[in-house]
């Protein structure tokens, strides 16, 4: 299964993830979720940007918070709302929201 998980909050959601078993994973960052993308604690990135997925971070909800795609991890894609629509119909079977 192809399944894109948006990450909405800013909390440790490891655990969830680790219990999925998917083929195709994408990490959205949305919300506030975009902090995992952008901040790091004591000099290291969130350990979601660890996992076996394609990341993804919404541009207007970076902006929203001060941030700009150099602040953002690389292994970060920085996408707009026309982006992630073409992502959620072409890319994944499934979605779900944490």
């Amino acid at each position: 299964m192809k399944l894109a998980v948006f990450v909405s909050d800013y909390r440790n959601t490891v655990d969830t993830l680790e219990r999925l078993d998917v083929e195709d994973l994408g990490i959205v960052f949305v919300q506030n979720g975009v902090n995992h993308a952008a901040v790091k604690e004591n000099g290291e990135p969130s350990p979601l940007l660890q996992k076996k997925a394609r990341l993804y971070a919404l541009s207007e909800d970076l902006q929203t918070r001060g941030f700009t795609e150099a602040d953002v991890d690389g292994r970060v894609k920085v996408i707009d709302m026309g982006e992630l629509v073409d992502i959620i119909f072409n890319d994944y079977e499934k979605l779900a929201w944490l």
